[in-house]
């Protein structure tokens, strides 16, 4: 069984905050310049970890990632054969 998980974006004021947050979910990338977390969790318990974590003082704002929702069916997938002939010849 494969669980559903989608990232959620914490902007942090100081990085010795990092391991409070790391407690909520699954700790990807810090970034030590601008301040953010990305954190995954499970998306059925997303909205009740978006409102503990930014219920802490350090945190500033929590922004959710929106990648289950795009869509990556594309229906013209398949170039035209005059492009791909276009590009075989260097133009």
């Amino acid at each position: 069984m494969q669980i559903n998980r989608q990232g959620i974006i914490v902007w942090f004021q100081h990085r010795k905050n990092i391991r409070h947050i790391r407690r909520y979910g699954h700790l990807i990338y810090v970034s030590k310049r601008m301040r953010y977390a990305v954190l995954y969790v499970d998306q059925v318990e997303l909205e009740g970890i978006i409102e503990d974590i930014s219920s802490l003082p350090f945190v500033s704002k929590v922004d959710i990632s929106y990648k289950p929702y795009v869509k990556t069916n594309y229906e013209n997938a398949i170039p035209d054969e005059a492009k791909i002939y276009d590009y075989k010849m260097g133009l």
